[in-house]
């Protein structure tokens, strides 16, 4: 199977411009580019779709150059938003670049991914030349049509013209990518795409030369229409200090069964075979979560090491059996950090201790818990008048359930 095969069945093929994406990908290797504006420390799960594209050229022998955008992080695309965004100062734009760019290295399997920072040319730009060289090849006309642009417009969101350049400011980084390293591909998500296509003009009327763009598809949940990896939370992160390794390996446990197919094609790098294989074992066993299971730990080994899949995937295990005596120190450490927690005090009454670890929103609700018999304290259900005893805990802790997926640990004050 060709690249573009394997990309198109994965999923990973939203837009592509050219006559086809084999004679995008599947003849001469290329120079390609993905960029990122530096607004955060770290990448999301949702970002990390378009890396693991990247993750796919590189493997086909096409060679990566991560722009980070120094230069449009301050200004900001106006896509995706209802507002401007805020301008980033120096200081904190340099350290989050710093944090992405070993990040992408990690994700892209590469010690010294090239490495460019489009503040380093955008700062040299005479506005004069600048408006003269680029600006005249655009028109009004057709930036205003554009989707990203008129859906702001169309919701009366003020829109200042820092940001109605931005498609322009693009298109001369692809332009210079193109001229300085021979780059002759840009991908990134599909909400960049009126982007990409400017640059693709921009070259062809300056230079004469044809280039090409790619993009993936946002990944949403079919069942909500909301994009993938929030959650309750908020945005999944790949710094282990903003999202948990444990965090990520539970949310893309409980990934539910019409998306785990997909999700799997996309952040894997499983076969598309080993993948249906995968899928219909896990549909054959009902309730075993197979192929979430493989999901997780592939995405959190990928994401923070196989030391870190490992201590998450046990915590999750003893989290469902309850036996929490079995946990090394180093897992202990994860699960009390990541999983909810309460500190409960002897003689307390267990009404209080389920109101007060969020497993009940009032007494009242409490109380009906705990007369359907769906609370229990280290493996036992419990009754209405039930209060917390020494007995109940292994080593300080006790897991307390309510239902089949809502659980907290309990530390013994």
């Amino acid at each position: 199977m060709s690249l573009a095969q394997d990309l198109q069945q994965r999923g990973f093929v939203h837009q592509f411009s050219g006559e086809s994406l084999e004679a995008i990908l599947d003849g001469e290797k290329r120079v390609f580019y993905l960029g990122v504006d530096p607004t955060a420390t770290s990448l999301t799960i949702g970002n990390l779709a378009s890396y693991m594209l990247a993750r796919h050229l590189v493997d086909a022998g096409h060679t990566p150059i991560l722009l980070v955008g120094g230069g449009t992080g301050m200004i900001g695309d106006p896509g995706g938003k209802s507002s401007e965004r805020t301008l980033l100062d120096q200081a904190v734009l340099e350290e989050n670049i710093i944090s992405i760019t070993a990040q992408v290295e990690k994700i892209l399997g590469i010690d010294g991914v090239r490495v460019v920072n489009n503040a380093d040319w955008l700062s040299q730009l005479n506005l004069i030349e600048f408006l003269r060289d680029v600006g005249k090849h655009f028109t009004v006309n057709s930036m205003i049509k554009k989707e990203i642009v008129k859906t702001r417009l169309d919701a009366e969101s003020p829109m200042s013209y820092t940001e109605f350049t931005y498609s322009l400011l693009q298109a001369y980084d692809f332009a210079h990518l193109f001229r300085g390293y021979g780059c002759t591909l840009q991908i990134a998500g599909s909400d960049q795409w009126t982007n990409i296509l400017a640059g693709i003009e921009y070259i062809r009327k300056t230079e004469n030369k044809e280039v090409y763009g790619l993009t993936n598809p946002i990944i949403v949940n079919p069942k909500t229409g909301k994009k993938f990896g929030k959650s309750e939370e908020g945005a999944l992160w790949l710094d282990s200090e903003q999202t948990s390794p444990y965090a990520l390996y539970q949310y893309l446990r409980n990934i539910d069964d019409e998306s785990v197919e997909q999700l799997l094609n996309i952040y894997t790098l499983r076969t598309i075979d080993g993948i249906s294989a995968l899928v219909a074992e896990s549909q054959g066993s009902a309730g075993s979560r197979i192929a979430q299971k493989a999901l997780a730990r592939d995405v959190v080994s990928f994401v923070h090491g196989v030391p870190h899949a490992d201590a998450a995937e046990r915590v999750s295990d003893v989290l469902f059996s309850g036996d929490l005596g079995t946990l090394t120190p180093v897992e202990r450490d994860m699960l009390i950090s990541s999983a909810p927690h309460y500190k409960a005090q002897e003689g307390e009454q267990l009404i209080d201790v389920l109101v007060g670890s969020g497993l009940a929103s009032s007494k009242r609700e409490a109380r009906q818990f705990l007369i359907e018999g769906a609370v229990s304290v280290s493996g036992k259900h419990v009754k209405e008048d039930a209060v917390i005893g020494v007995a109940d805990f292994d080593g300080g802790l006790a897991l307390m359930r309510r239902g089949k997926r809502n659980v907290c640990i309990l530390m013994l004050g």
